[in-house]
């Protein structure tokens, strides 16, 4: 079968053929209906080196995945074949407290693993079919669409860990600023609608994504560009926003979220764009908690599961076939995407 596989670092991935998997005890084979691409793939691509993680090339791309299942290994007896299903993204040990619980995402004994998971140094989702390794990776959609789910398990479930963990911030009169409303962006945008009463507010550069996330429920859009913060400012009677969520991650989207995040709010960097954000005792408000997040736990993503299923948000999609999966990647590298690209075998 063929197979997008990142072959070695700092270089484009490539399609080639490969042997197709066949279960082993405990694994379950799933036929992909659909495998997101993700901005994090074009770093994996072109700005890892040797070293940088404790696993490596060559491994097929695809970390959002859905599909049906296709096969199952002996000893696992809780899916059936044929089954929609969506695939956990983050691979733990399984057995730390953290896995425990359901946070694979923050496995304590990551650094001991040889692959952080499908389409991270095991192979993912971009090809007709995929491995995965336990079976309680796998999660049922019920009537949705793979297409739709794929984005579920990153573009959604990252979005709404980031919201869930400042939800006590996000009272009645609050105000939440969403930084880029691309792939995960449009997506927060849902899940603050759905979850809070927060008065939302989105930043961007591209008139279009300013137009989506209105029409998923932003109360007010403002364009990137030096009078931004002064935009936000206004948007919330020169209080600030409660809570700031950056989906770029570059030096000048921190800056803004600085700016604009009011004393005691959270500002929480989602986006990988590699910018930094100088912290001495003046350059926040007083008592802003700065912080990072990873993917999100395996609980959250049913409960995205669930509102996806009850029609409460909905990624938007651009689909792509698997020999064009190439040029999604290019317009994700240029800024015309729209959306989330979700590669189609």
């Amino acid at each position: 079968m063929k197979a997008l596989q990142l072959t070695s670092w700092g270089q484009d991935a490539e399609l080639r053929e490969v042997a197709e998997p066949d279960p082993r005890p405990g694994e379950v084979i799933v036929r992909i209906g659909g495998a997101g691409a993700c901005h994090s793939d074009l770093h994996l691509m072109h700005d890892f080196t040797e070293g940088v993680v404790p696993w490596g090339p060559p491994f097929t791309l695809g970390h959002e995945n859905a599909g049906w299942v296709h096969a199952l290994g002996d000893g696992v007896d809780d899916l059936e074949v044929g089954q929609a299903v969506a695939v956990y993204g983050p691979w733990g040990c399984g057995h730390c407290r953290r896995c425990l619980s359901g946070a694979e995402n923050y496995c304590e004994r990551q650094a001991d693993l040889r692959a952080a998971g499908g389409g991270l140094g095991f192979d993912g989702g971009m090809a007709a079919l995929m491995r995965v390794p336990h079976s309680r990776w796998v999660v049922p959609i019920g009537e949705l669409d793979p297409v739709q789910a794929a984005p579920l398990t990153d573009a959604g479930l990252t979005p709404y860990h980031a919201v869930a963990r400042s939800l006590p911030l996000l009272r009645p009169g609050s105000t939440a600023v969403v930084i880029g409303a691309g792939g995960l962006g449009h997506m927060a945008v849902q899940i603050l609608r759905e979850l809070t009463p927060a008065n939302i507010v989105v930043v961007d550069q591209r008139p279009d994504a300013l137009a989506l996330a209105s029409s998923l429920g932003a109360h007010v859009t403002v364009p990137a560009g030096d009078d931004a913060a002064a935009a936000v400012s206004d948007a919330t009677s020169g209080l600030g926003a409660d809570v700031t969520l950056d989906f770029v991650g570059v030096d000048a989207t921190l800056a803004l979220a600085a700016a604009t995040t009011r004393s005691l709010g959270h500002l929480t960097v989602v986006g990988i764009g590699g910018g930094t954000l100088p912290l001495s005792f003046f350059s926040i408000a007083y008592e802003v908690s700065v912080a990072t997040t990873y993917w999100g736990t395996l609980p959250e993503l049913l409960d995205v599961i669930a509102l996806a299923r009850a029609g409460r948000i909905r990624a938007d999609v651009q689909r792509f076939t698997l020999d064009d999966a190439g040029d999604a990647y290019r317009q994700m590298r240029e800024g015309t995407l729209e959306g989330r690209a979700v590669v189609v075998p």
